[in-house]
């Protein structure tokens, strides 16, 4: 095709036509008119050495040339192809030439309906588990569930004394309080603070402050048992808080956080 095209760019073909002739039959008179022209003329294609280039048997002619018209001559295949048997792959039910579509349209709607629920089903079943396994990549690792909760042993803490554990990364303060700081501190009037909270509302029970060692200004960790008001004080940026986590002086706006926690019968607490 390129060497047609390549030529007819030239000037050298006017025009050209395309004949089918069955195989094993004579050409048509028009096909075998006169001899080819083979003329070749600074060494652009002619009409001759196209015809070499064209498919087909050694020695037939597949291109001719007249006056002024190029004919195109291929053979094709003509009752030696071999249809091939697709009843293998039919139904039972459309088999039979005779029978008319409404004699099986049962049994081709019955399969009809087994595959679309059977690919329905088998979709969906594919959809929960592409959906079940992206959502369980949001969840926490085994390592940060184990983290989870904390279970602390109170009798390990004397009295008066401020324990720190590690909780989901976050130190954990635990305070054994005295009987004169639970006095002091209830005492405080919770309409002066900044962030209003009683010690009742803060504690489970009155001798044990559960709070994480968070500064509530910039993140910090604060110093246990220090501080103006004898509970803790962040050195950072200089804020105060009392021995029941409440902020009193400095920059932090809120009181120490109270995580959630349980007081278990056997003297042991779990906090998470």
């Amino acid at each position: 095709m390129q060497s047609v095209v390549k030529a007819a760019s030239v000037g050298q073909l006017a025009k050209a036509s395309c004949l089918g002739v069955p195989a094993n039959t004579a050409l048509p008179a028009a096909a075998v008119a006169g001899p080819a022209k083979t003329y070749k003329k600074d060494g652009v294609l002619t009409s001759g050495s196209m015809s070499r280039l064209l498919p087909g048997k050694e020695g037939q002619m597949r291109i001719m040339s007249g006056i002024s018209v190029g004919t195109q001559v291929r053979s094709i295949h003509a009752g030696n192809v071999d249809v091939p048997d697709f009843s293998y792959y039919r139904r039972s039910a459309t088999k039979d030439p005779t029978s008319d579509n409404k004699s099986s349209i049962e049994n081709r709607n019955a399969f009809s309906y087994v595959m679309a629920g059977t690919l329905g089903v088998s979709g969906a079943y594919t959809a929960k588990a592409l959906v079940n396994q992206f959502v369980s990549s949001w969840s926490a690792s085994q390592d940060v569930l184990a983290l989870a909760k904390i279970e602390i042993k109170l009798a390990d803490i004397p009295e008066g004394k401020n324990m720190t554990f590690k909780w989901r990364g976050k130190p954990l303060f635990i305070r054994h309080r005295t009987a004169e700081e639970i006095e002091r501190e209830r005492a405080i009037d919770a309409s002066t603070l900044r962030d209003p909270q009683t010690d009742e509302d803060r504690v489970q029970q009155a001798e044990w402050l559960v709070i994480l060692g968070v500064c509530t200004h910039l993140g910090c960790v604060p110093i246990a048992n220090a501080g103006e008001f004898g509970g803790y004080y962040c050195p950072c940026h200089g804020s105060h808080y009392d021995a029941s986590g409440r902020i009193r002086k400095g920059p932090a706006p809120l009181n120490l956080e109270v995580p959630v926690h349980e007081f278990m019968d056997e003297g042991t607490l779990i906090v998470g």
